[in-house]
């Protein structure tokens, strides 16, 4: 029978406190911002778990988010795979973050069963960096969610699913679920839906990276209006102001598709 440990003496360093971010037995690669690092459990994107991306729609910085990360991958040769994105990302802006195309594959999927397979056959990879994956919202459902979180437990890199807005009132075996959301000035408000530890009421707000090509445009005035009133646009019932093509890896000139 077990025994609780006498009262005063200090609990094990493996026993997890819900007041405290979990730390142990956490494989993390750092995010490249210093204030998301400390929100997270093991200070990066977990490795062997699913990380979920929540947002309204493709293109308001999520690819973005995950640029230092791409490129710190990329420097050591390691494969990203990109699972059936809705954009075909876009070679020059990658280059211009610092990202070799050569190091991301795209594979196409048509149907949420050719996904989960291509899913589970690139988590067996011994060469994988980081999978980037998309399942549309109507073809998502709880038991591919799990065999997703089951099969990433043997994965060496991040594994992330893009969804799409109403995801954030689902349930979901996701150990970290984040919510994005577009600000003014090139950045995004990132709030942590679920992660062990403690909740975090208020967001994160990050600075997107920038190519060294990029072109700073003058926000327009709806765009000031919002910076002044701290609200992002598409919070006000309007669409999010959408950015130059070059400045979201994502478009129509192909890196590698299978």
């Amino acid at each position: 029978m077990a025994t609780e440990p006498p009262a005063g003496s200090p609990l094990p360093a493996s026993v997890w406190r819900a007041s405290q971010l979990g730390q142990a037995g956490v494989d993390t690669l750092p995010t490249g911002y210093r204030a998301l690092d400390a929100e997270l459990p093991g200070a990066g994107w977990p490795a062997g778990m699913l990380t979920e991306l929540i947002a309204r729609e493709p293109g308001i910085g999520e690819l973005r988010l995950l640029v230092p990360l791409l490129r710190q991958l990329s420097r050591e040769g390691r494969v990203t795979i990109l699972l059936a994105p809705p954009l075909i990302p876009y070679a020059p802006a990658l280059a211009d973050f610092g990202i070799d195309p050569e190091c991301l594959i795209v594979i196409q999927a048509p149907n949420a069963a050719d996904r989960l397979w291509a899913v589970e056959q690139t988590l067996r990879s011994a060469s994988f960096g980081a999978l980037l994956a998309w399942i549309p919202q109507d073809r998502c459902r709880p038991e591919h969610l799990r065999r997703m979180q089951s099969a990433a437990r043997g994965a060496s890199g991040p594994v992330f699913l893009f969804r799409e807005l109403p995801a954030q009132f689902q349930a979901s075996p996701a150990p970290l679920r984040l919510l994005l959301l577009p600000r003014p000035q090139q950045r995004l408000s990132v709030q942590v839906l679920k992660r062990r530890g403690p909740v975090l009421a208020r967001p994160i707000v990050v600075d997107l990276p920038r190519p060294p090509t990029a072109i700073r445009l003058r926000p327009s005035p709806a765009v000031e209006a919002d910076a002044n009133d701290g609200l992002p646009q598409h919070e006000a019932g309007s669409p999010a102001p959408r950015e130059p093509s070059r400045h979201e890896a994502s478009r129509r000139e192909p890196v590698r598709t299978h």
